[in-house]
């Protein structure tokens, strides 16, 4: 399956605190979409590697995405070197995304900035036709994504561009939540982390926002990139 878009999160949720909004504004315009998750999050402090794959089928289904993959690299612990990028090289080679959203370039987490490089490094590689990748026993084309973008997360990061996901705000929320382990549950016995806090939502709000007031719109997802952006007609803009 070709994918118009292809989401990259080095943790399960990454993708949908970053910019599932985006994502189902342009499943809703028709375009192909799936998420790639690095690791399965399985140093954690909050739930285990098996309840996160059951929280991700449940927010996968919220989101209405195409496909999505987990490539069990080590949570914590992954690099960027040749054996990871040949991973994500054949990932991107089997489903030839025109855009690619990762996480951001820098954040508090260290595995978020290591995953933005390594979908960076990898995106490029892939376009090199003398790396040689097999997927079912069969020879992969040499295939470079159009675009990498980054989406913001805990630190802030003057963004490049923000997407309008004021009508898709609250099914984000929604598939945020569906990560039970993970997030402020007062009935939890489990420790506090930083995004288990009931102030941590309503950051995640509160950053829509503050993306989306000055676009002129309720609530935005903001993304940096490692090129310039073209525009065809100013008239589109919001």
């Amino acid at each position: 399956m070709k994918l118009d878009i292809l989401a990259i999160g080095v943790h399960p949720d990454d993708v949908e605190l970053g910019c599932s909004g985006t994502l189902m504004k342009h499943l809703a315009m028709g375009h192909k979409v799936g998420i790639v998750d690095l690791t399965r999050g399985e140093l954690g402090t909050r739930g285990d590697a098996v309840t996160r794959l059951q929280e991700v089928e449940a927010s996968s289904k919220i989101l209405g995405i195409h496909v999505r993959e987990n490539l069990g690299f080590a949570d914590g612990f992954f690099q960027n070197d040749q054996t990871h990028q040949l991973e994500l090289i054949k990932i991107f080679r089997k489903y030839q995304p025109d855009v690619v959203l990762t996480n951001a370039i820098n954040d508090r987490h260290p595995d978020h900035g290591r995953s933005a490089q390594l979908t960076k490094d990898a995106a490029f590689l892939s376009g090199l036709a003398k790396i040689e990748t097999t997927f079912n026993g069969y020879t992969q084309a040499a295939f470079r994504p159009k675009a990498v973008y980054h989406y913001i997360q805990a630190l802030h990061i003057t963004p490049d561009f923000v997407v309008d996901i004021s009508d898709y705000f609250a099914k984000k929320e929604e598939a945020i939540r569906a990560f039970k382990t993970q997030f402020h549950n007062p009935n939890s016995d489990e420790p506090n982390t930083f995004i288990s806090s009931p102030e941590f939502m309503e950051f995640v709000r509160a950053r829509a926002i503050h993306f989306g007031v000055p676009a002129g719109v309720k609530y935005a997802e903001a993304f940096t990139t490692n090129r310039y952006i073209g525009i065809y007609d100013l008239t589109k803009l919001f």
